[in-house]
């Protein structure tokens, strides 16, 4: 295991990487329950999207951990299910129309990671581009974890405010980031795991976390629910390409991001970069074949990052743990319906994922507009894709106008063309 994983080039142990599995694992997990609860409202059965959604977890992490050796967790996204919910209202299909979407999507994936394509983007991304969207990534997290405790909260004038901190989730969050932060500053080992676990504990005895039953019978799986001929009936061409470059440069920023926080780049290049990018290709078709929306590297994997996960075998545990999730519904859904449990580890993450911009020249405009522009759209917008989309958009262009276009890959003028035209004809609601 030693050798197939590396774990002694790359500082770790099997208990580090059992540890940081579960981290990340339970900082996702909510996607079992969220998702389904998303995608039953257009009609997909919820025990359909439960199996689904796991099924599609374990394949694209598994991949990523046995072929790709990166700790970085595959699931269906968030945002990305949003979006097959809109397609599905605003065009009048049935939703297993849109999964056949899905599932052209997922097969043009599996054709794109197989050429040279995804892995010629990843090299000529630049770096203070690289650097802006891994700490964009962390201020988007930190503002999830903000959210969902009720720590900030919708306001008419100013977007956001902040809430009331005398709720039982915003108090038992903010008790639980202290508590974190205290065990990381004390160096103690698996800070941010045993941080979740005191607050499990605590909101159990508050009364905050109800268990209906730890385990249940798994729901019997759909394994082909795609209506591919309907696509094409309904003529949703954009449907499958608005997927497939959301996906891809989601999930492409994601990589990015998790890899450059676990120093797991080399010169600015991303190893083994088409047995990662193939793992949510495959994620996505057979997810989509089943009933769930594209599939995405994830953010919550800096969390498993920061525990110290440095190889597959930590995307190797959120894969058995997920496939264990089918038999621990009851136990899944009570913690994924008390948000202060994670909301302080993607807080935390957050900030350790803006160690990169002190990389960053920010003397010279040309490098740190781009960087500085992702870090405001990727949180204001709630749009990993959208951040990445301005970043491709303004490098481009200063590079062309300061009279330094040669610093600039081709392939970076060819997408920021695409992302002008996308984010004013086909704009993502």
């Amino acid at each position: 295991m030693n050798n197939f994983f590396k774990l002694q080039e790359r500082g770790t142990t099997v208990k580090t990487e059992a540890l940081a599995g579960f981290t990340t694992f339970m900082t996702m997990v909510y996607i079992v329950v969220v998702n389904p609860a998303i995608l039953s409202s257009v009609g997909i059965p919820f025990e359909q999207v439960f199996m689904a959604t796991i099924f599609a977890a374990v394949i694209g992490s598994l991949i990523m951990g046995l072929l790709a050796n990166y700790p970085i967790a595959i699931a269906p996204g968030m945002g990305l299910n949003a979006y097959f919910v809109s397609v599905v209202a605003i065009n009048g299909v049935s939703y297993q129309t849109v999964l056949g979407a899905v599932f052209l999507a997922g097969l043009l994936f599996i054709i794109l990671t197989f050429t040279p394509f995804r892995e010629m983007l990843l090299r000529a991304i630049p770096a203070s581009v690289k650097y802006g969207i891994t700490a964009g990534i962390g201020l988007f997290i930190a503002f999830i974890g903000l959210r969902m405790s009720g720590i900030v909260v919708p306001n008419e004038e100013t977007f956001v405010t902040l809430g009331d901190l005398t709720t039982p989730n915003a108090g038992l969050t903010i008790a639980g980031l202290f508590i974190t932060l205290i065990l990381l500053v004390r160096n103690v080992k698996g800070a941010l795991f045993i941080g979740m676990l005191i607050t499990a504990i605590a909101g159990y005895f508050l009364q905050y976390l109800p268990f209906e039953g730890l385990v249940s019978t798994p729901p019997a799986p759909v394994f082909f629910d795609a209506d591919i001929a309907g696509v094409f009936t309904n003529g949703l061409y954009i449907v499958v390409i608005a997927f497939l470059l959301v996906t891809l440069f989601d999930t492409t920023g994601t990589m990015i991001g998790v890899a450059e926080q676990a120093n797991l780049t080399k010169n600015g290049v991303f190893p083994r970069a088409k047995q990662a990018l193939a793992a949510d290709a495959f994620a996505t078709t057979a997810g989509a074949a089943m009933g769930t929306s594209p599939s995405t590297a994830y953010i919550e994997s800096s969390s498993g990052v920061a525990s110290g996960g440095r190889t597959g075998l930590t995307a190797i545990v959120v894969a058995i743990l997920f496939l264990l999730t089918m038999f621990f519904s009851p136990l899944v859904g009570a913690i994924a319906g008390l948000p202060a449990i994670t909301a302080p580890v993607l807080i935390i993450v957050g900030s350790f994922m803006m160690a990169g911009l002190s990389k960053i020249t920010w003397t010279k405009l040309d490098e740190a507009f781009p960087a500085f522009a992702i870090l405001l759209t990727m949180p204001l917008t709630s749009s990993i894709a959208t951040g990445i989309a301005v970043g491709f958009i303004t490098y481009p262009f200063l590079k062309l106008v300061s009279g330094k276009w040669r610093e600039a890959h081709p392939i970076i003028y060819f997408f920021g063309i695409v992302f002008i035209l996308q984010l004013v004809f086909f704009p993502a609601h």
